[in-house]
């Protein structure tokens, strides 16, 4: 049954007051058509609790704009959705074509810094995300007084003497809900072994990320990525106002889990809209994603925060290899992976994330 506006409603109930249910919430097909996005098919999501996101057919699937009530929930870069063909693998060329956006997949065959591997170059964070995606269907339906929006499709990286990987991907969410399920398969199509990272390049932005905007999340160890890092070590979990000139600080964060195994954390603005409050959380398996790295990136312009959860660290296959973190998948084997997005709209649900975490101390 869905809640919307102070109300639970059955679908009868809701039938009887709506022509048709796009009036409300649903799932439609647009096309960019400005300077180097055109020709970018996308799918444009409206849940009726306000939340409302894109995701980029084009673009590996990944999920671009996200709005709440009006309010942006992740950050953009200045390149913007650009088309697939202006992607260069070449070194970190990958930021030319970097949109941003509330996720953003990284990887097949590599996650984090360029390099070279028997004589292959493997750019900044792989490939995938500026893939574009096969067999896209999309829809929204009953499921008794459940309305489902959906859309699924495949994201190949596949060539001649290489790997082929493809993911199968599954984006849902429900009328009056304020949350969106991602679910991946990825399998190897190909007839050797085939390395696989995978990383869940998550971008929160203004407002929710303001000065005093803080990580909530139960932490058993933190590890700074290198010496820059190292420099902001005692507020890792706490953001400023925009910075200029800041360099980038990573930190490799391992969390607890709830009973069932999940890690839940968030990105919290208690001032937020006169203290209202705000916040996007991220809910996930930790056996898919054992790592997770937090972007700490507050300079001007570059204001940003990236949650983002994965099977490896953006370090590259030499790094991944040597920490003997490298993932393989033999021909045939498939794997799994579940994330949760949602959005925390008000302090008290904030307080609610808080004490669920309190619960795992």
């Amino acid at each position: 049954m869905a809640h919307l506006y102070g109300k639970n409603f059955s679908r009868r109930d809701l039938l009887t007051h709506v022509g048709d249910m796009s009036q409300i919430a649903g799932v439609k097909p647009v096309e960019l058509v400005n300077g180097n996005e055109r020709g970018v098919r996308a799918l444009e999501f409206k849940t009726g609790s306000g939340l409302q996101f894109t995701v980029l057919a084009d673009r590996g699937f990944d999920i671009y704009d996200a709005n709440f009530k009006g309010t942006s929930m992740c950050w953009h870069s200045p390149a913007g959705p650009v088309g697939p063909a202006y992607y260069d693998p070449n070194d970190n060329n990958w930021l030319w074509s970097f949109p941003g956006g509330l996720m953003i997949t990284c990887g097949l065959s590599n996650v984090g810094i360029p390099q070279n591997e028997n004589d292959e170059s493997y750019g900044l964070h792989g490939r995938i995300s500026s893939s574009p995606a096969k067999n896209v269907n999309f829809g929204a339906e009953w499921e008794n007084d459940d309305y489902i929006l959906w859309a699924t499709a495949d994201i190949h990286e596949s060539r001649l003497f290489g790997p082929n990987l493809v993911i199968s991907r599954s984006i849902h969410t429900k009328l009056g809900e304020s949350k969106i399920w991602i679910h991946d398969e990825v399998e190897n199509r190909g007839f050797e072994e085939c390395p696989l990272m995978l990383l869940y390049h998550c971008n929160i932005g203004f407002p929710v990320i303001e000065q005093d905007a803080e990580l909530l999340a139960v932490i058993e160890d933190m590890e700074p990525r290198d010496k820059n890092a190292e420099k902001g070590i005692e507020n890792f979990d706490r953001f400023e106002a925009p910075v200029p000139h800041y360099t980038e600080q990573c930190f490799y964060i391992d969390h607890d889990t709830d009973e069932k195994g999940i890690v839940n954390v968030a990105l919290v603005n208690r001032q937020y809209n006169g203290n209202q409050g705000i916040g996007v959380y991220l809910s996930y398996p930790k056996k898919e994603c054992p790592y997770y790295t937090q972007w700490k990136m507050v300079g001007e312009g570059a204001y940003v925060v990236g949650m983002e959860p994965g099977n490896c660290y953006p370090e590259g296959r030499h790094n991944a290899r040597k920490r003997g973190v490298l993932k393989t998948l033999q021909p045939g084997e498939k794997d799994t992976f579940h994330l949760e997005i949602g959005i925390l709209e008000s302090n008290n649900e904030i307080r609610a994330f808080e004490s669920k975490l309190r619960n795992l101390d």
